[in-house]
């Protein structure tokens, strides 16, 4: 289980997250919807370490993530994958190399079974073949594919997706759709994937929980949101704006970016 208990996280003045509170059960794919910018992409951050919280608290099995010491934030890492809304492949790396990169730095795997296991990734996201390739021969829903291979490859209990099919036509986000459906059904993953696609929501979530200025405005069902009387929650599943909601989020992206840059040095 994945639970987030009275989350908050400020980027200066900023307030994004105000008491954000989920738990994701064991086996369940989370999506959570909102509007661009408002801090769901922060939220996923604190359960790989990323960012750490101001207050509050996000326990994954019940080890409190910002408490643990290196190496065993090391081990809880290795047991999440964690699909970048852009890939975020090395350019530099083929295909088999950037799959087998989570492997080769645990350092306890003989290359034949990194070789084994990559090649089990590809197939599984239908890329077969493609090891000797580069990324830059691949189309974005191909280099998504390989993103979501990479995260596959190390055999992990929890999944985080972060936008994975913002970009993409209908046709290869209902690929990358069927995809996490398919990972959920062969590995047994717990997943969140975080999304402003109603149409991929839909398809892929057990459950959907709404964040709105800070906290869950909303969790429940398909079809509990779907027929939803909320007013809120019902304006952003029919794509109509909402004016504080857009205007909260025009100064967070650049915020959150530098946040994560330092998190990361």
């Amino acid at each position: 289980m994945i639970l987030f208990e009275d989350l908050h996280k400020a980027f200066g003045p900023k307030r994004v997250l105000d008491g954000f509170t989920l738990a994701v059960r064991d086996g369940e794919t989370m999506v959570v919807i909102g509007y661009s910018g408002t801090g769901k992409s922060v939220a996923i951050k604190h359960v790989v370490g990323l960012l750490e919280p101001d207050a509050g608290r996000v326990a994954v099995d019940g080890q409190v993530v910002s408490e643990l010491d290196r190496a065993q934030l090391t081990g809880l890492r290795s047991r999440i994958g964690f699909v970048f809304q852009f890939a975020a492949l090395f350019d530099s790396m083929t295909i088999f190399d950037n799959v087998a990169f989570g492997l080769r730095r645990r350092r306890d795997l003989a290359e034949s079974e990194i070789e084994d296991r990559v090649r089990e990734a590809l197939a599984l996201v239908d890329l077969a073949g493609t090891e000797a390739g580069m990324p830059s021969e691949l189309s974005g829903g191909m280099r998504k594919r390989v993103g979501l291979a990479r995260a596959i490859a190390v055999r992990p209990t929890y999944m985080l997706y972060d936008e994975p099919t913002t970009g993409l036509d209908p046709v290869t986000s209902a690929v990358i759709d069927e995809l996490m459906i398919r990972t959920r059904e062969a590995l047994g993953v717990t997943s969140i994937v975080i999304t402003h696609d109603m149409r991929s929501a839909y398809s892929v979530g057990d459950r959907i929980a709404m964040l709105y200025q800070g906290r869950i405005r909303q969790v429940g069902t398909v079809a509990e949101i779907r027929d939803t009387a909320d007013p809120v929650v019902k304006s952003f599943i029919e794509g109509r704006p909402d004016r504080s909601a857009s205007e909260a989020a025009t100064t967070l992206s650049a915020e959150e970016g530098i946040a994560v840059e330092g998190a990361q040095g």
